[in-house]
């Protein structure tokens, strides 16, 4: 009897948390890029980030995917820890939403929401109608749950054993907020652990008291998980909105917990109904905890920012090293702080470079895995970098000021453009090298080595172009173009040469060697993005091909412009 009890019971709330997680996935595949995008919009105050939170939250059914959705806003600059804190207590209060829907006898519309969620799921032609029916068939699920869950309890009723168990259990309100605490950090999901609550309320297991603590233990619990993943990361700072909302439950917990036995009591003489006594309940704590935090969240911020301050590794490439956050304000020191890591970030492009040709000409397969290291830390400052500048240009900068934060950002993409090729191409033909144990016959090693140090060679002109905007500089950094396909074409007719003489390491590495000089000269054509806006500045590019045809009377297709596709490539 009991066995069977404990099994029905495990498989409804089994049942409960997959009905919540197919309500959340479909959620977020529906709606999640708009999701992410109005929440980015709205952070600007506290109460506008209080109601993003909310509604959000009342979507997802996730207070702990709203923060992880958030944690990627904070934890790189874009919003301020004050409007992100703000936005966990509206989460908080979004996520007693459901369970207010759902205290309500709703068992009749299970089965509609099951029929018309696999129709849709099924039948729909577009992605958004599939997702929609799935977040039907999750609500549907939770519904039938939640009837299971009354339906396995019933039985029970008549058993002493169990009733003397879950009186034990939740005699004291402290030994309760705990155990309601444990299991929501088991479940992952405070929603869960409510809805269980009120199932145990309404078959009468556990007194309204008891069902309170259960409901502080959840809103506890919830708070747990984000702060237990938090700590894996080195770097404090980003601990400070997990500790931040759980620093507000733990703050609640204690000052609700003296007032559980009078507050129980006044709510079930205003609803006897025990589920929805539990519903009323969750959804007061986190709107009193929201009405006691609003205001001291600019004090609670600046505690936080103490107590967890930035940590700054000089080991780790993909920290970045000159984005100074207290300088945003002052746009020509920021503009100079961005340019800098920029050329930080070229400095591991150029390590990359150096490292590629190495590993292809030596086979060496630690070099291949630092590489991809490396990799990981371009695209990490890329990140950074271009986030950093769009904080900056949230206040209007003047035509220089804006024309110069363009240059870095383009700069910037095309490093992390020229990461991709070295770690996606270049690594990919020499771990294809390492594996069939192939070598470059001695002319093509040598071809490829000139080729090699041509490109590093333009990477460091086209950062001083960058550093200088030297016309002459970037008129020279264009010419090389030039040079660079003659050398292309060259190196291509000596290598088909050797496969017309039948050479054997060049039959081998035919199409190895080939790849490799047009990935290179891939790499050089976004070096030379890094001219055009010297010489725009100047104006020494020439305007529309189009309408220089038009002007001169030529047919259309000559003419070298701005627009001309060579101008974007070497």
């Amino acid at each position: 009897m009991a066995t069977t009890i404990l099994l029905d019971l495990m498989g409804g709330v089994a049942l409960l948390l997959w009905g919540l997680h197919m309500v959340h996935s479909g959620i977020v595949r529906a709606f999640g890029a708009g999701l992410r995008r109005a929440m980015s919009a709205v952070l600007r105050t506290r109460a506008h980030a209080f109601l993003a939170g909310l509604g959000v939250t009342a979507l997802l059914q996730s207070s702990t995917a709203t923060a992880l959705m958030l944690s990627s806003f904070s934890a790189s600059g874009l919003v301020d820890l004050t409007p992100a804190l703000a936005v966990m207590l509206g989460a908080n209060v979004g996520t007693t939403l459901i369970v207010q829907l759902l205290s309500f006898d709703s068992s009749a519309i299970s089965p509609l929401l099951l029929v018309v969620g696999v129709v849709a799921f099924k039948r729909s032609r577009q992605s958004r109608g599939r997702d929609l029916g799935r977040v039907a068939i999750g609500l549907g699920l939770m519904l039938l749950s939640l009837h299971l869950l009354l339906t396995s309890l019933a039985p029970a009723e008549n058993a002493p054993v169990v009733r003397t168990l879950l009186g034990a259990l939740t005699g004291d309100p402290l030994v309760t907020l705990l155990i309601g605490a444990l299991i929501t950090w088991l479940a992952h999901s405070s929603v869960a652990t409510v809805l269980l609550t009120m199932s145990l309320a309404v078959s009468g297991f556990i007194t309204p008291l008891a069902a309170c603590a259960l409901v502080l233990g959840a809103n506890l619990g919830s708070a747990l998980n984000p702060f237990i993943e938090g700590l894996s990361s080195d770097n404090p700072a980003h601990r400070r909105l997990p500790a931040g909302n759980l620093l507000t439950r733990v703050v609640g917990c204690a000052l609700a917990l003296p007032l559980l036995s009078p507050l129980s009591q006044a709510l079930a003489q205003w609803d006897a109904d025990p589920a929805r006594l539990a519903a009323d309940f969750h959804t007061l704590f986190n709107a009193a905890v929201a009405l006691l935090f609003i205001l001291p969240l600019p004090w609670v911020s600046r505690l936080l920012t103490r107590w967890l301050p930035e940590k700054r590794s000089s080991e780790d490439p993909a920290v970045p090293l000159y984005l100074d956050a207290s300088v945003v304000n002052t746009p020509s020191v920021a503009l100079a702080c961005a340019a800098r890591e920029t050329l930080h970030m070229g400095d591991i492009v150029e390590t990359m470079m150096r490292e590629s040709m190495q590993a292809i000409l030596t086979n060496d397969r630690k070099l291949v895995a630092e590489v991809a290291q490396r990799d990981n830390a371009v695209d990490s400052l890329h990140e950074a970098i271009k986030l950093y500048v769009v904080r900056l240009t949230r206040d209007s900068l003047d035509e220089a000021e804006g024309r110069r934060a363009m240059e870095i950002m383009a700069l910037a993409i095309n490093l992390e453009h020229i990461g991709d090729i070295i770690d996606k191409n270049l690594m990919e033909l020499a771990a294809k090298k390492i594996k069939r144990q192939l070598q470059f016959s001695r002319e093509g090693a040598q071809e490829l080595e000139a080729f090699h140090r041509l490109i590093i060679d333009n990477l460091k002109l086209s950062f001083s172009v960058f550093l200088s905007g030297d016309v002459k500089s970037a008129r020279q950094l264009l010419d090389e173009k030039t040079r660079v396909r003659e050398l292309e074409m060259r190196a291509a007719e000596q290598h088909l040469q050797r496969l017309r003489e039948g050479r054997l390491e060049s039959i081998e590495t035919s199409s190895l060697h080939l790849d490799i000089l047009r990935d290179l000269k891939r790499i050089h054509s976004h070096l030379c993005a890094a001219a055009y806006p010297a010489l725009e500045a100047a104006g020494q590019l020439q305007p529309s091909r189009l309408r220089q045809s038009e002007e001169q009377g030529l047919p259309k297709g000559q003419g070298v412009s701005l627009d001309d596709p060579a101008a974007g490539h070497c």
